[in-house]
């Protein structure tokens, strides 16, 4: 069944500030029939990489990240802000659009040399999915690549991811 996913993505004029325009999946993710078609599009184009685990940050990431690494019958590995993870963490701080913020994973999270596979729902600017995929890296994760359900082009966020994760693939399901 073909899905117009664009379509389904909600538009929100000056949220979380004005000159904004919000990208709100929760209008796909409401919808299960698309919701499933557009995890199975994702799950396919990312199975070639053989990820052993799958990398989310929070909140979003865990929607999009948790069904991907079910589907490919791998583990998932939520990345939280500190303070939410109760075992020993790594954590690093980032800028994000709107200023600066802290993301952490458990120290045991996967052994060095897992393959990984960061998953977000958006691929903005790069900033949280950037911090992510230096988690990884500081655990000795091999980033395989890089899964979103947006992508906001014009905002640059793919050349500064790629420049953390080449020669490692970026798939995306919907461009705005």
């Amino acid at each position: 069944m073909d899905f117009d996913f664009k379509r389904l993505i909600r538009v929100i004029p000056d949220f979380p500030q004005p000159g904004i325009l919000f990208k709100d999946i929760t209008t796909l993710l409401k919808d299960g029939r698309a919701f499933r078609a557009a995890i199975d599009a994702l799950v396919e184009a990312v199975r070639p990489l053989r990820p052993e685990v799958i990398v989310g940050p929070e909140a979003r990431g865990f929607a999009i990240g948790a069904p991907i690494a079910y589907a490919l019958g791998v583990g998932f590995v939520p990345v939280r802000k500190p303070g939410k993870l109760p075992a020993e963490t790594v954590s690093v701080t980032y800028e994000k659009e709107y200023g600066p913020d802290d993301l952490a994973v458990h120290r045991d999270a996967f052994p060095p040399g897992t393959r990984v596979l960061v998953a977000d729902d958006l691929l903005a600017t790069g900033g949280t999915i950037g911090a992510t995929v230096d988690l990884v890296h500081r655990l000795d994760g091999e980033v395989v690549g890089a899964v979103f359900l947006i992508e906001l082009t014009y905002l640059g966020g793919r050349a500064a991811l790629e420049q953390k994760i080449a020669p490692a693939p970026i798939v995306t399901l919907i461009r705005f």
